[in-house]
């Protein structure tokens, strides 16, 4: 646990915290609040999660005509706060478990304790940094094909990428594309033979053509006509934004190139770093190992009281509904752990301070 200044009589105790305000998070505190577990909903820097960068949310069932992204949010959390969940700005950045109740620390400093977690802090789309990308997230540029590929029918759309998730979202767009265009910064890609033997079917098929040693450095157009062009950089030897910064620039070959659509798939980041203290197992890329199964307690981490839902877990589907999903597990896991605690005779729900009273 971090230092932190905060006196202990004003250490706030929660029944149930979730961290994160994405699709898991919300739907997890809407279920919490049902069962009467009065969920603390943190949100942090991007309220909603990756969500919120969706125009237009097509997928999600219920909406025939298609929904937004902010305002699928906006009702979900209408919808928990109806229910009695409380949704405050922050961030957690560090949780104890080495006693009970679990101490929180947040981003600004301020503690809070709580009888259990759901960890719903979802996972960041690795982006490039390149000019136009803020400006075009959402009207052209996307980092989820399934979500936005049919956007494009018929339109020239590249996607970013050398992994087995760029070979797949290719695969996939070519439903929708007149061609797929795959750039990738070197000459080999890193890619399973599975995603690389399906690719080459549909390179010679003509609907994917493949740009190597190539890399993305501009992205134009407008959020009302949305992408135009990119400028795009090669070199035979591959990694030629890096030969751009060296003396071998000269040695770069600059181009626009036109499309209607450009897709990321670079990878995500799982928002688990408050985590990284605790008995909560994780792989190698930081995303949490729940217990998984067919029976209850299918969203518990290795910490008893901890839950995992969403994109923290979920490194393959990452879709709002599946989030939804994981969310409303961990909330019927962390109901049905909260209630063991009581029958424990473990009491539950009261202040911190209270607790060290003597």
């Amino acid at each position: 646990m971090t230092g932190t200044s905060q006196d202990a009589d004003d250490v706030e105790h929660r029944r149930l915290v979730i961290a994160g305000s994405g699709i898991a998070g919300l739907t997890a505190a809407i279920y919490a609040a049902r069962s009467n577990n009065e969920p603390l909903v943190f949100e942090g820097d991007e309220p909603g999660g990756q969500l919120t960068l969706t125009t237009e949310v097509d997928n999600y069932p219920g909406f025939p005509e298609g929904i937004s992204g902010p305002e699928l949010v906006t009702n979900m959390k209408e919808q928990a706060k109806r229910f009695g969940a409380e949704v405050k700005h922050g961030i957690v950045v560090d949780v104890d478990d080495s006693s009970r109740p679990f101490r929180l620390e947040l981003k600004n400093g301020d503690v809070y304790t709580a009888d259990a977690v759901i960890a719903a802090s979802g996972a960041s789309a690795r982006t490039l940094g390149v000019p136009g990308e803020d400006e075009l997230m959402g009207y052209g540029l996307s980092t989820c094909a399934t979500c936005d590929g049919a956007f494009f029918r018929d339109e020239k759309i590249m996607v970013v990428g050398g992994g087995d998730a760029a070979m797949e979202e290719a695969n996939f767009l070519t439903k929708f594309a007149s061609t797929v265009y795959l750039v990738h910064r070197r000459e080999e890609f890193r890619a399973e033979d599975y995603w690389i033997d399906r690719t080459m079917e549909k390179v010679d098929a003509g609907e994917i053509e493949i740009m190597r040693n190539t890399e993305l450095t501009e992205i134009h157009g407008s959020p009302e006509d949305g992408v135009d062009h990119v400028i795009l950089v090669r070199h035979p030897e591959g990694h030629p934004k890096e030969k751009l910064d060296s003396d071998r620039a000269d040695e770069v070959e600059e181009f626009d190139f036109d499309v209607g659509a450009v897709f990321y798939a670079i990878g995500h980041t799982p928002n688990t770093a408050y985590l990284e203290g605790t008995g909560v197992r994780m792989d190698d890329e930081g995303y949490l190992k729940t217990a998984g199964g067919f029976d209850g307690g299918q969203t518990a981490t290795d910490v008893d009281g901890i839950f995992g839902a969403g994109d923290v877990v979920d490194y393959h589907y990452q879709q709002a509904i599946t989030a939804g999903s994981m969310g409303c597990k961990a909330a019927i896991d962390a109901d049905g752990y909260l209630e063991d605690l009581e029958r424990a005779g473990v009491e539950t729900g009261e202040p911190a301070a209270a607790e060290s009273d003597d």
